[in-house]
Formats: structure tokens, sequence, C-alpha cells
């Protein structure tokens, strides 16, 4: 089947013909204001630069290593003018990580913020990848001032590659997931019908834009709707809620990991806080825990679940907010456009309220890993993809994620899966931060440790903490040691980074 060619797959130019005057994006650490006609004119202005003055045309890779602002966004939009592909990168890796990662990919150009100009040049050095500095006396500056546009828009099929984001590397070296605009384009339907987004919608981009979520939950959604996102630097929950409580703003929408949730939740002004304009919170990227949700709650705010993946657009799976509370712990149901399925070892399907793998497959799902075929033939079956996550779906079709696969351990001959403890840990008053692993055991094959933060002023113990979970949990769950520790690792988008929990505090149990 031939996929239709896009004439420049340009949501800013179609919002700038029809409603130029109207906010498109906000910059909260600079105060820039861009409406759609501007953003519009400094977008052609970039992509005439790149193409003229660095040579980049269709296929070729412009990689970005900056902090969240505006200017992420004009680069993407402007190598999708000129049929580029967007690459960016993960600024908290380190410069041996980005290394490799430069190397799979091969960019034309390395764009990157003023503070990162050292590591630029140092990963630009000897190679054909040039660099160019955004900031306000910079080249990216005058360009993007200058509004020219470029002498050709390239007409880009569905099936085209748009985006290369690599993952977090938590498995070993990061993969490169081809983003097609087809993923953009499905992805931006789904997030557009189940979380109500409008040209009237004006969303908080917490998440890091080298990240799926900082772009596709809902950024990139609300440009194709028409509406305004504001791009913070980086994530700080007081930060947070002060944008979300002023009226100015407008905030009506929010995607984050629970700990973009979590933390505001133990800030002081959370209490005072006024969410009456947020329309849509949403949280995914890990189980959240009951708590958290309740928590929110209480404010007057469900916490919308959802489910994705960098492979996956990403939303596939969504609960609608009307089912936020009967449903608490539920990802939703399937997106339109998504198949799905639940998996045993065996390849089998399972029945309802049975654990399994769970598969997808549409037209927001990955064709694959760039420079990467082992990797797509491990992760791609007929098909479908295999997500790694375990997950089980009731009686009425709702699907709620249970952990990822790999997380699971098998204590006594019994599966557990360190979500449903850290859940129970989460509602004991005395801990800001819980999160448990298998660790090896002679007697019981593994058992389960928690690593916990309790919260400022608070004390505990082992056996008070191993006490409240025996009170909510089956004896072959509880955890059979307790880690106190002053922070959980995270990586760059806020999750519990499970690998440097493992390899700090898996040594063996004693029993």
């Amino acid at each position: 089947m031939t996929i239709t060619a896009l004439h420049h797959h340009d949501w800013i130019a179609n919002h700038a013909l029809r409603r130029g005057d109207a906010l498109a994006a906000i910059d909260l650490a600079t105060g820039r204001h861009h409406t759609y006609r501007a953003f519009d004119r400094r977008i052609d202005g970039v992509a005439a630069a790149l193409a003229a003055d660095f040579g980049v045309g269709v296929g070729d890779r412009v990689a970005v290593l900056a902090q969240g602002s505006t200017d992420v966004f004009e680069l993407q939009f402007a190598c999708f003018r000129i049929g580029a592909i967007f690459v960016p990168l993960n600024w908290r890796l380190a410069p041996a990580e980005l290394a490799a990662i430069l190397a799979n990919c091969t960019p034309s150009v390395l764009v990157h913020d003023e503070g990162f100009a050292e590591r630029a040049a140092g990963l630009c050095a000897g190679g054909p990848c040039r660099t160019l500095a955004t900031g306000p006396a910079s080249r990216f500056e005058a360009a993007a001032a200058s509004g020219c546009a470029p002498a050709a828009r390239a007409r880009r099929r569905l099936d085209d590659a748009a985006t290369i984001l690599y993952t977090s590397g938590t498995t070993g070296l990061p993969k490169g997931v081809i983003v097609t605009y087809a993923m953009d384009l499905f992805n931006g339907f789904h997030c557009i019908t189940l979380a109500n987004i409008s040209a009237r919608s004006t969303h908080l981009c917490v998440l890091p834009l080298f990240h799926t979520g900082g772009l596709n939950v809902y950024s990139n959604p609300v440009f194709l709707a028409g509406g305004c996102v504001v791009v913070m630097a980086s994530f700080d929950p007081g930060a947070t809620l002060r944008a979300l409580g002023d009226p100015a703003l407008g905030i009506t929408h929010m995607f984050g990991v629970p700990a973009h949730y979590q933390f505001p939740s133990q800030h002081p002004d959370f209490a005072s806080t006024d969410f009456s304009r947020l329309e849509h919170a949403g949280i995914g990227g890990a189980p959240a825990a009951l708590a958290l949700i309740e928590a929110w709650q209480a404010r007057g705010v469900p916490l919308t679940q959802g489910f994705g993946m960098t492979e996956t657009g990403p939303l596939v799976l969504y609960l609608d907010q009307a089912d936020a509370a009967r449903k608490v712990g539920s990802a939703g149901k399937p997106a339109m456009y998504v198949d799905v399925r639940l998996v045993d070892a065996e390849g089998g399907d399972v029945g309802d309220d049975a654990v399994g793998e769970l598969w997808l497959r549409g037209p927001s799902i990955t064709p694959g890993y760039w420079n990467n075929p082992q990797a797509t033939a491990s992760a791609l079956a007929g098909g479908w993809l295999r997500t790694g996550d375990a997950a089980i779906r009731d009686g009425e079709g709702y699907y709620f994620i249970v952990d990822r696969w790999k997380d699971m351990y098998i204590s006594g001959g019994e599966n557990v899966y360190p979500a449903e403890v850290e859940n129970v840990l989460y509602q004991h008053p005395a801990i800001a931060e819980a999160a448990v692993i298998g660790v090896a055991s002679a007697r019981w094959g593994e058992v389960g440790r928690a690593i916990v933060v309790p919260k400022p002023g608070d004390t505990l113990d082992e056996a008070a903490v191993i006490a409240h979970c025996a009170a909510k949990l089956a004896r072959y769950k509880l955890p059979h040691s307790v880690v106190f520790a002053e922070a959980l690792p995270r990586n760059a988008t806020g999750k519990v980074h499970k690998p440097t929990l493992r390899a700090t505090h898996g040594a063996v149990a004693a029993t």
C-alpha cells in the first residue's frame, strides 16, 4: 500500500495561516511568548540556516543537546520542513555515552545550548559533525530572527523517519527508536481525543524534551490542535505549583511520571495552590502508588493514568477521566488505532485476570531501531511489539500494568511484582520514597529488599516497615530486609533507576 506523501507535515504553518495571533509557545525560563505567526517565521529561519549554511537535507540527522526551551521545538519543526531527522540527546549522559549515540546516528550538525559548548566541541572534534549554538546572541538566534524561508520544503511520507529517540539504555547501550510521521500523527489523534485537547488547551511541559513524554504527551498533540505549550527548562516542584496556580498562564493540561506529582504533593505550597484551571493531569511511565493518586484527588485533581513507551508513539492505553476514581490503578483501555495482546511465556494469549506480557500493534508503533537490526528483530515479532511489561486485563476490558516483566522476581515459587509492594510502602505516613528489588536467597531463590527514604524528621526501623507490609500483603510478598537511604537514584525523566539500586543494594540475602 502506498502511503500518501505529506506536503510538509507542518502543523505550525497551518495554525499561523488560520490563527496567527494565537499563542503557540511560552518559555518560562526566558519569558518569551511566541504567537503561531512568530513561531512559524522563526522555524522558517532555522530551517533555512540548516539547509543553506550546514547543507542539511532530506534524511540527514540533526542532533540537539539542550535543556527544555521553545528553541528545541523550533529545531524539531525546522527539521520536518526540510526533511531532516530530529535527534534530541539526553544531556545528562556522560561524554562517552553521547559519543556512542552520535556514532550510531552520524548527525550532520549538533545544535547545543551555550552551557554545553565545550562538550559539543569535544563530541564533534575531528569528525564531520559541525556545531551550532543557541542563545541570545547566537548564530541560531540570528537565523530564527531573520525569518528567511528555506529554498524548498520537503515532501515526506507517513512511514518516513521524523525523529530518533534514544532509550535510557538501562539494559545496555541506548537504542535509537525510529519515530515516523505516522507515529506523531496517530499519537496526536490519540491524545486529542482521549485527553480532550483543543485549540484552547495550554499544556505545561515538565518532562525533558529528549524524552517521548516531553515531546509527545502532550506537547506535539497540543501543537497539532493549535493550543499553547508552556516549556520548563527543568522540573522543579515549587515552580510547577506556581505555574499550575498562575491564572495568567491558564494551564489546562500536564503530564508527568509519578515523581512529577509526588514531589509537588510534598511541597509546602501544595495545599494552597489553585488547581481549578487544570482539566487533565496525566500520569504514566511507572505504576503510580494509590497514596499519590489519593493525595491529588483530595485536591480536586484526578490523576488520569495512561501507558506508553518511546516505541509506541507513546500513548496506547488511557483511562478515561470519568473512570479515574472507579478504576484507580488501571492504565485504561486501548487507544483507537492500537491492537493489544497479553501473552504468556510460551507465546500464547492469556485470558482476563491473568498476568501476561503486553504486546502491541498499530500505526503508532515504531518500525524498529536506527542502525540496529538485531534489536529490531528481538523487539518485533510478526508486526507485534513485545513491550517487556507485565499486565492484567479485567473483565471490563481495563488493563493494569503490574510491573516491568524483568523487575518481577520469584520467591519460593511465587511471582512477586515490586510495584505492588511499593504501593503498600507508600501508604506508610513516614515514608517519602520507596523501591523494591529482588535479591538472591539460598532458601527462597529470591526475596524482596525495600529501599526506603523516610520523610524529614521521621524515624523508621526495619521491623516497623516490614510490620506495615505484613498487615496488607501475603507473606511471600513481604520484603525480607530494608535499607534506608537519603534519596533514590532516578534517571533523567524522574523514574527510579532499578539497575543502580541492584548494583548498590543487591547483595545476597541472609536467608
